[in-house]
């Protein structure tokens, strides 16, 4: 039975992820060896053709080994002010691919740190967006992700928010920091492309029999999409790849209309990919 695919109006690869790849991918580095600190983003498809063109991972305890005509690209999630002072020092040739819109967040945390601020960031403590973000404001943070944990809030905050941020959670934080303090600061950071997908997802899953989320299981943005459509369609999945499809999504066929989302880190081919294993099953 043919079964008719909707594809979000907003899914896959956003602005700062694409810039990034587009960056490592079209430097020629003709002498030394091209190294991303950390994956480059949060999909293993991707990282996985980056490998095979011999564009390897660098972990931030490695810079040792980097030489003068090595280069290192900083990854869409950006890095702390100390990390990007190590590699400068490194002397090898340093492609800055973090997202304009988190380096943003890090002029806007380092100017109201050096004002006296305390400085809240909305989202996940242990994602590498946060932990660079936190390294603008020499590590001082308080990072929450909905507010309720907060206590003995400075008279003096600012607050910003991972760019993957739900919201909620960001509207929740503001909420009870304003009740709680005698001057805040806040700046909604979270990145419009972000906004756009979770509206979109959330629209299609109210009207689809299935809902399929295709992303890394390690994007902070693919996992909020899928939380996202699972309210409305309890029929939704979670894969990376097409090899992860479930067979049963084509034989069932009360499933007549199937609805797509995918994350910021998820490529064009990847979601093509799954749709024509559907549709030629």
């Amino acid at each position: 039975m043919k079964k008719e695919i909707i594809i979000a109006k907003y899914s896959g690869f956003c602005f700062g992820v694409k810039r990034a790849v587009d960056m490592t991918t079209n430097h020629k580095n003709t002498n030394g060896k091209i190294y991303t600190l950390g994956p480059l983003i949060h999909n293993k498809d991707v990282i996985n053709r980056l490998n095979n063109q011999g564009i390897k991972i660098m972990e931030m305890d490695e810079f040792d080994k980097l030489t003068e005509e090595d280069t290192l690209v900083i990854r869409s999630h950006g890095v702390g002010a100390e990390i990007i002072q190590k590699l400068e020092n490194s002397g090898a040739n340093i492609i800055d691919a973090t997202c304009p819109f988190v380096s943003s967040i890090h002029r806007k945390v380092k100017k109201y740190s050096d004002l006296g601020y305390q400085i809240i960031i909305v989202g996940d403590k242990d994602h590498p967006e946060v932990i660079g973000i936190n390294g603008w404001c020499d590590n001082t943070a308080i990072v929450t992700k909905d507010g309720t944990d907060l206590k003995d809030i400075p008279s003096r905050v600012c607050i910003v928010a991972q760019t993957t941020e739900r919201l909620t959670n960001y509207e929740k934080v503001v909420d009870i920091v304003s009740k709680n303090c005698k001057e805040l600061v806040k700046f909604n950071t979270i990145c419009n492309a972000t906004k756009e997908r979770q509206e979109s997802a959330q629209e299609l899953s109210k009207e689809v029999d299935l809902m399929i989320v295709i992303g890394g299981k390690n994007s902070s943005n693919t996992k909020k999409l899928y939380e996202i459509c699972r309210l409305n369609c309890e029929n939704t999945l979670f894969i990376e790849n097409s090899t992860e499809l479930p067979k049963w999504v084509i034989t069932d066929e009360t499933i007549k209309k199937i609805g797509i989302t995918a994350g910021a880190s998820t490529p064009d081919w990847v979601i093509e990919e799954v749709v024509n294993k559907i549709k030629n099953e």
